[in-house]
């Protein structure tokens, strides 16, 4: 068992009193996840973790932090999220690792394990689980990095003002990146222009020596440049002013090859997956390549590796009542800008395409008008029919062309009866939805029947 913190060392991060002499090679705050030798955090959400103090316990933990007073293996705190968090800040201050801070509207997570993929090759490289970006989930990321760390990765997520600005300030990001902005969770915000400027709070926890890294193509470049400051600021995109430029592009049936050029460099990038949103994606690790110093090349190659993940645009080749069929399950998350993403992946597979699409949450009062708008992109890559699951997804069926209109179900199960009427041989179908609305357990229940 690798040591990552002794009970010492934890008491004085924290501030709090050990009990014994231990020590942990992980950090959990989930009972259930607990792996052998794991510090437990018990933290109060619905419920209060201290009641599963014992089960975390039984499963392996070697110890930890209690709000309350505890025979055992515990450091006593007197809140257990305020010292999880100054054991994250701890861990950073014992570090030389070089700290990448991921966040964006769109495709954050996929961009994070990118990332993580290519510093893999230059060194030791920690980074965010799933998408652990929030009030928790980043000091955890934080409390988990061993020291020996050259690299750490972290994910930061939003849904309201003044969030990143907290998680930012914890992290103290040498590299700061901002994918994109597009309107997710404006039922939080007044507008886009509102989210651009949370999501510009990543800024504020750069060092002035550090380093921020902006999509010029995107059109809240400007007010999200002008939080940037003394920082050094890195550009991606097409135009030909930008530190890494884009300057040509193709995609393919396997995913795409494109031209960068980084300074005076030509550097050829090729990645296995599809979408023309990748190709921005790569352009994005390969400024945080150039910002980082690590050699371009090398990092290219690396990109070649990246893989869409489960639940973010995994292909799958599958036989459903005999019939083959090509599936992209997407399920995982959804907002107008990365449905309409995911719309075009489908339009370039061969045959018919079929679309099962559920309900995008936190869209606020233009909800339905942000639903039917996905009916031109489905038209124009030629879908030939569109299964909706969900209350607002009416907005989307009534929009359709009678044709392209499929069933309207309340549930993944019934979407899964509708989808196996529709299916021929030879169909490519996309599974699409904000993730509360259970498609992941759609496209299980059918790999499941394709195993069988």
């Amino acid at each position: 068992m690798s040591k990552l913190w002794t009970s010492a060392e934890i008491a004085k991060a924290v501030g709090g009193t050990a009990h014994g002499q231990w020590c942990v090679s992980g950090v959990s705050i989930d009972s259930r996840s607990v792996k052998a030798g794991d510090l437990f955090v018990p933290l109060k959400d619905v419920r209060d973790g201290h009641e599963f103090m014992n089960a975390a316990f039984t499963a392996g933990a070697a110890g930890a932090l209690s709000a309350l007073d505890k025979d055992g293996n515990i450091v006593r705190v007197d809140n257990t999220l305020i010292a999880l968090r100054a054991l994250g800040q701890a861990s950073i201050a014992r570090s030389n690792a070089l700290r990448i801070g991921v966040t964006g509207s769109v495709g954050k997570t996929s961009v994070k394990e990118a990332l993580a993929l290519m510093f893999s090759k230059f060194g030791n490289t920690h980074k965010s689980l799933k998408s652990y970006n929030n009030h928790w989930g980043v000091p955890l990321t934080m409390a988990r990095m061993p020291k020996d760390t050259d690299y750490g990765v972290f994910e930061m997520g939003m849904n309201h003002a003044g969030e990143l600005s907290d998680l930012s300030n914890l992290l103290k990001p040498n590299i700061a990146l901002i994918t994109n902005v597009a309107g997710a969770h404006l039922a939080h915000f007044e507008s886009v222009e509102a989210i651009a400027q949370a999501k510009a709070e990543i800024i504020e926890g750069v060092p002035e020596d550090g380093i921020v890294i902006l999509n010029a193509d995107n059109p809240h470049f400007e007010p999200l440049k002008a939080h940037v400051g003394p920082r050094r600021l890195i550009t991606f995109g097409r135009d030909d002013s930008c530190d890494v430029t884009i300057v040509t592009s193709q995609t393919n049936a396997f995913g795409s090859n494109t031209r960068l050029r980084i300074e005076a460099q030509q550097i050829d990038m090729t990645l296995l997956v599809k979408g023309e949103h990748w190709i921005v994606n790569g352009a994005a690790c390969m400024a945080v390549a150039y910002a980082a110093g690590v050699n371009l090349r090398k990092a290219a190659m690396a990109l070649r590796g990246v893989r869409a993940e489960t639940g973010r645009g995994e292909t799958s080749s599958l036989t459903v009542d005999r019939k083959a069929v090509t599936l992209i399950d997407d399920s995982y998350n959804a907002n107008p800008t990365s449905m309409r993403a995911a719309i075009d992946v489908l339009g370039a597979a061969q045959g018919r395409k079929i679309a099962v699409l559920g309900d995008m949450y936190e869209l606020g009062k233009d909800e339905l008008e942000l639903h039917a708008s996905l009916t031109g992109p489905l038209e124009a890559v030629g879908v030939s029919r569109v299964i909706v699951v969900g209350e607002t997804m009416r907005a989307l069926r009534g929009a359709l062309p009678q044709a392209m209109r499929g069933a309207w179900t309340e549930n993944w199960q019934d979407a899964l009866t509708a989808l196996k009427k529709e299916l021929e041989d030879g169909d490519t179908v996309l599974v699409k939805a904000s993730n509360g609305v259970g498609l992941g357990q759609l496209v299980a229940a059918i790999k499941k029947e394709s195993l069988s």
